[in-house]
This record gives C-alpha cells, structure tokens and sequence, in this order.
C-alpha cells in the first residue's frame, strides 16, 4: 500500500511538471490562472496522500490551508483582476514560445542531475520529486523573465512558491507549522501588493507591460 501510494505521490509531481510546462506555453491569461489553480489542487491532493502514509495530522492542516490559499482565495482575487482591468490575451513575449519550451526542457533536464545526489541521499517517502520541485520552481522563474505582462509574472512568482511547497512537502514531510501559516501570510500579501501594483501600471501606462517602467529610469 505504502509502495502505491508512493508513486501515486511521483505522478502527482510529474503532474505538477506537465502543469508548469504547460504554463510556459499558454497565452492566454484566464487559462494560465485555471493551469495554476490546477497546481493548487495538485499540491492539497499530495500533501493529503503524504499525509496519509506518513501518519503526520499536521499535513491535514496545510492541505486545508493550500485548499483555501491556492485553489479558491488566490485565483479568485487574479479573476477580479483580470475582469477589471480586460485582460485576455498576453499578445507579447520577450522570448517566443517554441524557444521557451527548448530552454524549458533543458532547465528539466539540468534541475534532475543538480538534485540526483541530494535524492540519493534521502530517505524520504518520495526522494525522486525533488528533481520535480526544482525543476517547476525553475520553470516558474523562467516564466517570469520571459512574459512582458506583470499578471503573468505575478502567477509565475505564485507557481514558483508552489515548487517550493511540493519540495517541502514531499522530502522533509511539511514545514513547522509556523512557518506555513507564515508563508501562506505572506504570500496573500504579496498577492495584494501586487494586485495594487499592476492596477497602478495601468493607470499610469494604459498597458500592463513591465517594460513602459523603463521610462521612469530616463525620467
């Protein structure tokens, strides 16, 4: 049972890979929040299954937390962003897709040999998913320099966060939950900071596109 439940928990991160591969792809804004929300769901579905063969009840809790943080609270506050502000397509990127997949499956492919001798060493329940945590977290960032929209790096700062969630969950078991609380603190305020940051972009700009903030430097 505990052996099926383990690769039960390596498909959930291979999922979470196919998600953020995904994410790097899409275009269109509205499916990027649904793709993230998605990862949301995937990350309670783990910390649960984790949870479950570990017997540790506090994994129950930032199941909950991840629950109502990643899948309901943030993607509705990034739908009543997009709504107000009439954002549909992201019709630019700094780098274009085909090649953005390229670089992405080389970040892949260098995020498993960087975390091979770590995951070696491990004697967690699924030590093989942290090449899959860092390899989304790596993803993630790479979403954020690649996109001119400041919606879509706000969502690839949000993906990149549940990486790092995956890894902790996965191979150490969960945080103390302090420091998850915290975390989940944190990253709805910054969430709300930046909501009012893109909203400013636009008043001053008519444009969401980061690059006009080059304009006040020569100013």
């Amino acid at each position: 049972m505990t052996a099926l439940l383990t690769q039960f928990v390596n498909s959930l991160g291979a999922l979470l890979l196919i998600l953020a591969f995904a994410m790097i792809a899409q275009r269109r804004i509205r499916s990027l929040v649904n793709l993230y929300t998605l990862q949301g769901a995937t990350l309670v579905l783990a910390t649960v299954v984790v949870g479950i063969v570990t017997n540790q009840p506090h994994l129950y809790l930032s199941a909950a937390i991840t629950f109502v943080l990643k899948v309901l609270l943030i993607p509705w506050l990034l739908h009543r962003v997009i709504v107000k502000l009439d954002i549909r397509w992201e019709l630019e990127s700094l780098i274009n897709i085909p090649t953005t997949m390229l670089i992405g499956i080389l970040v892949v492919i260098f995020a498993f040999n960087l975390a091979l001798p770590i995951s070696r060493l491990s004697n967690s329940l699924a030590s093989g998913t942290l090449g899959i945590a860092l390899a989304c977290v790596l993803l993630s960032f790479l979403m954020m320099i690649t996109r001119a929209k400041a919606v879509s790096q706000v969502i690839g700062f949000l993906s990149m966060e549940n990486g790092l969630f995956f890894a902790a969950t996965s191979a150490t078991y969960g945080m103390p939950m302090v420091v998850e609380l915290g975390i989940a603190l944190d990253v709805l305020i910054g969430v709300l900071i930046l909501g009012v940051f893109m909203f400013q972009i636009r008043e001053q700009f008519d444009s969401l596109d980061i690059r006009h903030l080059e304009k006040l430097k020569e100013d």
